[in-house]
C-alpha cells in the first residue's frame, strides 16, 4: 500500500512540476503599431489658390523586450516613409516623411532597477531629400540614401523602475556622423558631396594656418566624437492607446574656442565649430496612436532636433543653427499589437 501511495505522490509532484514549467511566461514581449495614413485634396475654381494633392505615409513602430533573471534587452525600430503628389509641373512627387531609426540596449541588473548597459543606435533615411522651394526648376538635392546618418554606441547606467519608463546615462559615448556621397551621385548633382559634408559638419579645420592666418576646411565622409549622453524613453499602452516617446542628449568632450577669420579678417566661427562640452545636441521623437473600429488608426507623430554646428537656412537663405521640428497627423488603416 505504501508503494502505491508513494508512486501516486511521485506522479502528482511530477505533473505539478511539469505544469509549472509549461506555464512559465515567455521572457520575450513584442508590441508595436503599423499602418498607412492617407489624405486627398481636390480644388475646383478655389479663389484662395492651391493645388490638388494626394498624401500617403506608411509607418511601423516595433518594440521587442527580453527580460529573464538579471538580463534585459530592449530593441526599438521606427520606420516611416511618406509621399505627396501635387498637381504641378515641377517636382509633382515630394517626400513628406522619411525615417529609419533603430535603437537597442542590453543590460545586466546589479541592483533593483539599476542596470549596467551597452547601448547602440542608428538613424538615417531611405531616399533622396530635396529642398522644395516652389520655383519652376528642379529643387536641389540636400540628402541621399543613408546620408546623413548618425550612429552611436555607449556604455553606461540604465534606470528602469518598470517596463514603461527608463533613463540612461553614459559618460563613455561615441557618436559617428556620416555624410557620404558616391561618385556617380556627386557627378549627377555637382558638388553634392561637399555641400552635405559642409551642412552636416563632418569637416574640421586644418592643424596649421595658411600664410594669411586663415585655416582650410578638411572635408571628410564621417566625423567621430566621444562624449556624454543622456537618454530617456516612455512606452505606454492603455487598451487601444499607445504613447511612445524618446529623447536623447549628447555633448562631445571637446573645447577649442580659437577664433577663426577669413582672408578679409571677418570672423567665421570657432575652431571647434561649436562642437564643445556643454553644448548639447537634442533629438526628441514622440508618437501617439489610437486604434478604433479594429482597423482604423489615428496617429500624431512629432520630431524635434537641434544639432550644434549644423546650420539650416531660413526663408531668406541665412544659415544658422536652428531648432528643427516636424509633425504629422494622420488617419488611416493600422494595426496595433
Amino acid at each position: 500500500m505504501k508503494k502505491y501511495l508513494l508512486s501516486i505522490f511521485a506522479v502528482c509532484v511530477s505533473i505539478s512540476l511539469f505544469a509549472q514549467e509549461a506555464e512559465k511566461p515567455s521572457p520575450w514581449k513584442c508590441t508595436g503599431v503599423v499602418g498607412l495614413n492617407a489624405s486627398a485634396t481636390g480644388l475646383v475654381n478655389w479663389s484662395a489658390g492651391g493645388n490638388n494633392n494626394i498624401n500617403g505615409v506608411a509607418f511601423g513602430k516595433v518594440r521587442l523586450l527580453y527580460a529573464e533573471d538579471n538580463l534585459s534587452w530592449e530593441t526599438n525600430l521606427n520606420l516611416e516613409y511618406g509621399l505627396s503628389y501635387i498637381d504641378q509641373k515641377f517636382d509633382p512627387f515630394q517626400k513628406s516623411s522619411d525615417v529609419i531609426d533603430f535603437k537597442t540596449k542590453f543590460g545586466w541588473q546589479f541592483h533593483k532597477a539599476w542596470y549596467l548597459t551597452v547601448s547602440g543606435g542608428f538613424k538615417s533615411q531611405f531616399d533622396l531629400g530635396r529642398a522644395y522651394d516652389g520655383s519652376e526648376a528642379e529643387d536641389p538635392v540636400v540628402s541621399s540614401f543613408l546620408s546623413p546618418s548618425y550612429t552611436d554606441i555607449s556604455v553606461g547606467i540604465d534606470w528602469k523602475p518598470n517596463s514603461i519608463f527608463s533613463i540612461y546615462v553614459s559618460p563613455v559615448a561615441g557618436q559617428i556622423t556620416t555624410a557620404f556621397v558616391g561618385d556617380k551621385l556627386n557627378e549627377k548633382y555637382e558638388g553634392l558631396r561637399q555641400q552635405m559634408q559642409d551642412k552636416y559638419a563632418t569637416w574640421s579645420y586644418s592643424e596649421e594656418a595658411n600664410a594669411d592666418g586663415t585655416y582650410d576646411k578638411i572635408y571628410k565622409n564621417f566625423k567621430a566624437e566621444l562624449g556624454l549622453t543622456v537618454k530617456g524613453a516612455i512606452n505606454y499602452t492603455y487598451k487601444d492607446l499607445k504613447i511612445i516617446t524618446s529623447v536623447g542628449l549628447f555633448t562631445p568632450y571637446a573645447w577649442d574656442k580659437t577664433e577663426m577669420f577669413d582672408a578679409e579678417g571677418n570672423f567665421v566661427g570657432y575652431r571647434d565649430n561649436n562642437r564643445r562640452f556643454g553644448n548639447f545636441d537634442v533629438d526628441w521623437d514622440a508618437a501617439i496612436s489610437y486604434q478604433f473600429l479594429k482597423c482604423l488608426n489615428v496617429t500624431l507623430s512629432t520630431s524635434l532636433k537641434y544639432y550644434n554646428g549644423v546650420k539650416v537656412a531660413n526663408a531668406d537663405g541665412v544659415l544658422a543653427e536652428r531648432v528643427q521640428f516636424k509633425s504629422v497627423l494622420g488617419l488611416g488603416v493600422g494595426y496595433s499589437f
